[in-house]
């Protein structure tokens, strides 16, 4: 930030201005207040939450080569790298905040970079700037609290996934590091309590879901497929510098509850980013639907085989926690506005219908062509008519009909 009384409004100011340059000096995302944000919202403002307990950990490492080779046997992908056993890691709240900060940093880093990119300022804008130091100041405000509240989102975000995931996939991510699999075991075996399903159960279906999902997202075809199409996405956005100065100016504190009030102010990115979405984020995103669609369907259907091989009655658990993923949650506006992905129930239930319709027209081996091009990934249309798909990449179908 320049010292320009232009630019900044608290150069005359010491004591602010050494604040303003601080907070500039961060980089587009304060990650220390990710972190502490994330960590608080995971354990719902406790100092501390307590370690695994080892017998949990001994038990899932006990149920980690059964799922393993069925997952393999069933996909025909690799969990881990050739020859090695999946690194699968039990862990708390927390600990999981604190992997997944890590993994995602360069997405978040990414996201963050593009929504402080300055936006084409018009003659007429710069006058009215000029001509206002009131607004002049708040739009170098705005500019200044940007990374603060920038990890504000991202750790709310990151804090309410860690309050219900059960492992790292309930987002279709790829991860880093790709040898690592994590298991938050209090998630896991808390659900199991609340509907009543065996505890051991439980936690093979959800070995078997992040195995499966792991072998999916680091399938290089589909990595690079998605990443690119996130990438791109995220590249598109239309900040809006002026969104925190028209909330400030025009909030009412008057009526209504005010703690309310300023935790919608804090957790809208909408407001606090300027996140506007903008015509070519509004045009890839039938793309990036179809693909994450076709990916999540994949990982249903394998995850349904396995499960009944290996649990026989295993759809009430599904059903459970279908039902739980399509359900609203708070990180929802966060997920969908900051990254684009849409896990609605409608969504979710194209990606099972084009599964189920390539497996019934082509078998299991027809489906597993997903893998093998990164342009092998549907199109919207393909998304709804899998017999399209199928023709697009000269698989035999069976004579059923569309």
């Amino acid at each position: 930030m320049s010292d320009s009384p232009n630019e900044n409004p608290f150069s005359g100011l010491p004591f602010f201005g050494d604040i303003a340059k601080a907070m500039s000096s961060q980089g587009p995302l304060q990650w220390d207040v990710a972190r502490q944000t994330a960590m608080m919202t995971a354990l719902s403002g406790a100092s501390s939450e307590p370690n695994v307990d080892p017998a949990a950990r001994v038990g899932i490492e006990q149920l980690v080569p059964i799922a393993d080779l069925h997952v393999r046997n069933h996909t025909g992908l690799d969990t881990a790298t050739a020859g090695k056993d999946p690194r699968v890691v039990v862990v708390n709240r927390s600990m999981w905040v604190h992997h997944t900060l890590e993994s995602y940093k360069p997405l978040f880093t990414e996201l963050a970079q593009s929504l402080s990119a300055t936006p084409a300022t018009s003659s007429t804008e710069i006058d009215s700037l000029q001509d206002d130091p009131m607004a002049n100041m708040m739009a170098s405000l705005n500019k200044m609290m940007a990374p603060a509240m920038m990890g504000m989102s991202v750790g709310t975000m990151v804090g309410q996934l860690a309050l219900r995931t059960f492992g790292q996939y309930d987002l279709p991510l790829p991860r880093e590091p790709r040898d690592q699999i994590l298991i938050v075991i209090s998630n896991v075996d808390e659900f199991a309590s609340d509907w009543s399903l065996a505890t051991n159960d439980m936690r093979m279906w959800v070995l078997i879901h992040e195995l499966t999902s792991h072998a999916v997202l680091t399938s290089p075809h589909i990595r690079e497929a998605l990443s690119a199409a996130l990438s791109s996405y995220i590249a598109a956005f239309s900040p809006n510098p002026h969104a925190l100065m028209d909330r400030l100016t025009n909030m009412d504190l008057g009526t209504g509850d005010p703690m309310a009030m300023m935790q919608k102010f804090l957790t809208d990115p909408t407001i606090i980013l300027g996140a506007v979405r903008s015509s070519s984020q509004e045009t890839q995103a039938p793309a990036l639907d179809a693909k994450v669609a076709a990916i999540i369907g994949y990982i249903d259907h394998a995850v349904d085989a396995v499960s009944a091989s290996l649990l026989g009655g295993s759809s009430q658990i599904s059903e459970a926690v279908r039902r739980r993923r399509v359900e609203a949650s708070p990180s929802d506006t966060f997920v969908e506005q900051l990254l684009g992905l849409r896990l609605t129930r409608d969504q979710v239930q194209r990606g099972h219908a084009f599964a189920a319709g390539v497996v019934e027209r082509a078998g299991q081996s027809g489906l597993s062509a997903l893998f093998a091009s990164p342009d092998n990934l549907p199109t919207p249309s393909e998304l709804d008519a899998p017999g399209l798909w199928l023709a697009r990449l000269n698989i035999e179908q069976r004579d059923i009909g569309d």
